[in-house]
């Protein structure tokens, strides 16, 4: 069986510097935060360009103090594309303020940025952008629009380390950014970790209180009411040795992603917008009859796969009362995709023989009429 994703063969492949890593923890005495926290954050910032960063327990506070980090709060209405992680609209109302679902691109799979202005409102406050499967948003382009709003531009990178638009790293074009450190992501721990990554030191500060119980020096008094979001030293220390890895194992996922594109051409396959600065955290194609194609390259060819996602958030019941209009785009693309294996220790060498089930099975493109 060929798997969609297994985080242990990166492990694998990194063993011997994971482990130091992990022995160098044992050996210590910090296991919450400290040295190891503080190493990470300096080069995690540092590899991006950006100032500060501030290791905490998951995407999904990441997010979630950045908002608050930034002021958004009760009352804000924070622009969140349909299509993403359920995570990224529950920390929306983790920071109390309220999601407005957005459609997304077709071809980028990220905001529309034209459905995005449209949607302004008197309450809005932020924009929240999802840089999906590690395609860039234009982010010149969404600054402007959050610029001549007065918004603030709060980036999800969970799915983009090491991403880029126009030769600057995504992640550091908003008043923050928010990274996921989950096993499967390009750069991934052995458990959940996230960053919040910021320029503006009052916006890391306040993060660091925020994931801390809101204390703000050694005296460890509540000066806000937070709770515990903390990053532990295992997992930065695993994450510091796996930095050094992560442009080398990007660039693969480009290789891989060429690879597929070449392979699929000409088949009855939707593919991806292509762009330089995409970092392939996912390899997404639509396709008609999806659960059926799954079915058959697991049954026939031993091959695995995913949907990311199957239902678009606005549709979802938790987030039912955040919508009020259809968005025929991100409900189509949870119809028709199907996310292929990328990860470099597994399609490293098995991208030809995916690709040409996939082809198989689909068959070629339909022929416009002259």
């Amino acid at each position: 069986m060929i798997p969609q994703a297994d985080p242990s063969r990166r492990i694998a492949r990194h063993r011997d510097a994971v482990i130091e890593a992990i022995t160098a923890v044992v050996d210590g005495h910090e296991y919450i935060l400290g040295s190891h926290v503080e190493r990470f954050e300096e080069a995690f910032a540092s590899s991006l360009g950006a100032a500060h960063g501030v290791g905490v327990n998951s995407g999904t506070d990441a997010i979630a103090l950045a908002l608050r980090a930034t002021g958004i709060g009760r009352g804000d209405e924070v622009l969140v594309p349909a299509l993403t992680a359920a995570g990224t609209a529950a920390a929306v109302l983790q920071a109390g303020a309220t999601p407005r679902f957005v459609d997304v691109e077709l071809s980028t799979r990220c905001l529309d940025l034209g459905a995005t202005e449209a949607a302004v409102s008197g309450r809005t406050a932020a924009i929240l952008a999802v840089h999906l499967h590690g395609h860039p948003i234009d982010m010149p382009r969404l600054l402007e629009i959050a610029r001549h709003h007065s918004l603030v531009v709060i980036e999800d990178c969970a799915q983009a380390h090491g991403a880029s638009f126009a030769g600057r790293a995504i992640g550091t074009f908003g008043t923050a950014a928010a990274f996921s450190f989950y096993p499967t992501k390009n750069l991934g721990c052995i458990g959940d970790g996230g960053a919040v990554i910021t320029s503006d030191p009052g916006v890391a500060a306040r993060v660091r209180s925020l994931r801390n119980y809101g204390w703000q020096d050694g005296r460890r008094l509540s000066a806000t009411a937070a709770g515990n979001s903390r990053l532990d030293a295992l997992q930065a220390a695993i994450l510091l040795a796996l930095l050094p890895h992560l442009d080398a194992g990007n660039a693969e996922r480009r290789v891989l992603a060429r690879r597929y594109r070449e392979m699929l051409a000409d088949s009855a396959v939707g593919l991806p917008a292509e762009h330089p600065g995409c970092v392939y955290h996912q390899f997404a194609i639509t396709v008609a009859r999806r659960d059926e194609i799954r079915r058959l390259l697991r049954e026939r060819h031993g091959i695995g796969s995913a949907v990311h996602y199957d239902s678009p958030l606005h549709l979802q019941p938790a987030f039912a009362d955040f919508a009020d209009a259809p968005l025929p785009v991100s409900e189509r693309l949870a119809r028709e995709m199907i996310s292929l294996p990328i990860q470099p220790e597994i399609a490293n060498q098995a991208v030809d023989t995916i690709a040409a089930a996939v082809r198989s099975l689909v068959g070629p493109a339909e022929r416009k009429a002259a």
